[in-house]
């Protein structure tokens, strides 16, 4: 399997967190974070391009330098200069990065001032008191320090499912690729379509006689062969996942691929409605006594318990058995419902591609409107706008719009809210925009109350339209911040304000249970992508899975409306 983008992104994040270790120039950090992003939100792979002898310093962000250790990733699989690094810095520096609370300068810190090392050391000196007294920790951190290290949210994490698709997608053609088989699907958690998968179930049916298991543990990125069957085989890939393959019989697949995808909770309640009708359901099939009556589909299956077919991003045991014996089953958002996106970022900030590149993408997709949203000016990092570059920005997007007759180019920014829940700008500019997408993008450390208290502040501006990514989690990397969703959602019901689903991939902010939350009460959701490049704009499928396990229709989706119908649903409109 050749080498991945998520791969050669994960490679540069890790070589800019060793670099931001030994303090090194924030320029050459920044620079391969830029890297990581393009790679991570990039559609055509790297390695074909480099099979093709594409240029790959056309690429956003990416100098000769970077281009030559992108092809030193994809012919070894590794980089020197990150091997160097590994070397350099003690070995348990890494592991305290997965330690949700701690980056790279905080890592520094525990290590140029008490000598921390690995995360031994650092309970050791959590649980002594000397963590609180450094600069920037505090009794709060310690605690919270403490509190992850016994939770072991350090351990090994569990694979986004961008990443996961991926892999699923080159193991799914290698198998095919075997005359023997006939159908192949990966089940589980990946099928739920949820945010992150712990390991991959893939069913398959072969003909007679297939020699399906050897084909699949000779698959190139096998590291360890955990165990091998005739009808189940086990192994460890690349990267650490675990792949479970089960040959399934043709007459039962549809009862297997119902019992494999789950969940656990969702099967017992289908389980149990058979049981009242004297049938039994398990993964060979639906049996009344002994004799198969059911199984080759899952449409049979739910055939017989009176249910119609529950799409498995629904299959969580969250109302969806009550609803379908109801014929309520939501019907469920789809891609192609989606007119327009309403964040995405310009190299005017830290985006990667400029206003006519992005606006010409999100035309190529078929969308009918862009909203360019990008970061106001408290994030320095980001060089976020201020008032008067924001009154440029306003100008060059009202010219380029000018030239559209079948797009619109909205006018928009992602501004900060403070920690005193005021906006970052004022509401002099505020109002020339057609939109605002309103961010917390510091002090995630505020108390459940406080935090909930600052957003409900920001709420009460009369430009505050969306609130960005509610949660702010970064998936392996930060935990949400705490705060009183259901108090936000009341509140955005009552003042005509809407929540995002994030569908960038280290995001998908609201999670699916929020969506739900937020769909019972009233609360319209806007899908954005979140793109800072034009490939970026594909991650809308992301937020449309999320979306989907959180029972969203289009009706619930803002930008499933056509401009003139959602500018009537903005306050002041």
């Amino acid at each position: 399997m050749p080498v991945q983008n998520t791969e050669i992104a994960d490679i540069f994040n890790k070589v800019a967190d060793l670099l931001d270790i030994e303090a090194a120039n924030p320029f050459r950090v920044a620079a391969y974070r830029r890297a990581a992003r393009t790679f991570r939100g990039m559609t055509p792979n790297a390695a074909d391009m480099v099979a093709e002898g594409r240029d790959l310093t056309k690429l956003a962000g990416i100098g000769d330098d970077l281009a030559e250790k992108i092809r030193e990733i994809i012919e070894t699989g590794t980089l020197g200069q990150l091997e160097a690094l590994e070397r350099r810095l003690p070995t348990g520096l890494y592991d305290l990065l997965r330690i949700p609370g701690l980056g790279p300068r905080k890592v520094r810190a525990l290590h140029d001032q008490l000598g921390i090392a690995d995360v031994g050391a650092l309970k050791r000196a959590a649980r002594s008191g000397d963590v609180r007294a450094l600069k920037g920790f505090g009794r709060k951190t310690e605690a919270n320090l403490l509190a992850a290290i016994r939770k072991k949210k350090w351990g090994q994490p569990r694979t986004p499912w961008h990443a996961a698709e991926k892999i699923v997608q080159a193991l799914v053609a290698y198998l095919e690729a075997d005359d023997s088989v006939k159908q192949v699907c990966a089940a589980g958690s990946f099928r739920r379509r949820q945010s992150t998968v712990g390991d991959l179930d893939i069913l398959v049916t072969c003909r007679r006689g297939s020699a399906i298991m050897a084909h699949f543990v000779a698959y190139e990125d096998v590291v360890r062969v955990i165990a091998r069957g005739e009808t189940k085989s086990s192994v460890e890939l690349r990267g650490g996942l675990q792949v479970d393959l089960r040959k399934l019989p043709q007459i039962g697949y549809g009862a297997g691929l119902h019992y494999f995808t789950g969940s656990k909770a969702h099967n017992i309640a289908v389980r149990k409605r058979g049981q009242h009708k004297g049938l039994k359901i398990n993964e060979y099939g639906v049996f009344d006594n002994d004799a198969r009556i059911a199984g080759r589909t899952e449409q049979s299956l739910y055939d017989q318990v009176d249910l119609p077919y529950i799409e498995p991003e629904l299959r969580e045991d969250r109302g969806e058995i009550a609803a379908a014996d109801r014929n309520e089953l939501p019907e469920l958002i789809r891609l192609a419902d989606i007119r327009g996106d309403l964040h995405v970022h310009t190299r005017e900030t830290d985006g990667q591609h400029s206003l006519e590149e992005m606006a010409a993408a999100a035309r190529e997709r078929g969308y009918a409107y862009l909203a360019i949203s990008n970061h106001s000016a408290s994030m320095t990092v980001a060089n976020g706008l201020d008032a008067g570059r924001l009154a440029k920005s306003i100008d060059a997007i009202d010219a380029l719009d000018a030239q559209m007759d079948d797009f619109k180019i909205l006018k928009s920014i992602e501004v900060d809210i403070r920690p005193d829940g005021t906006l970052d700008l004022p509401d002099e500019i505020l109002k020339k925009l057609d939109l605002t997408i309103c961010a917390v993008h510091s002090a995630f450390d505020l108390s459940r109350q406080k935090q909930t208290e600052r957003i409900l502040r920001a709420m009460d501006s009369p430009y505050f339209n969306i609130l960005a990514h509610p949660t702010g989690r970064l998936l392996n990397t930060r935990d949400p911040y705490a705060v009183d969703l259901e108090r936000l959602m009341e509140a955005a019901a009552a003042r005509g304000c809407f929540m995002e689903l994030n569908a960038h991939p280290d995001r998908l902010d609201l999670k699916a249970l929020h969506c739900q939350m937020a769909r019972e009460r009233g609360v319209k959701i806007a899908i954005n992508t979140d793109a800072h490049n034009m490939d970026s704009l594909d991650h809308m499928r992301l937020g449309i899975g999320e979306a989907r396990r959180g029972w969203l229709e289009a009706e619930d989706v803002i930008n499933t409306r056509p401009w003139e119908a959602l500018k009537k649903m903005l306050p002041g409109s």
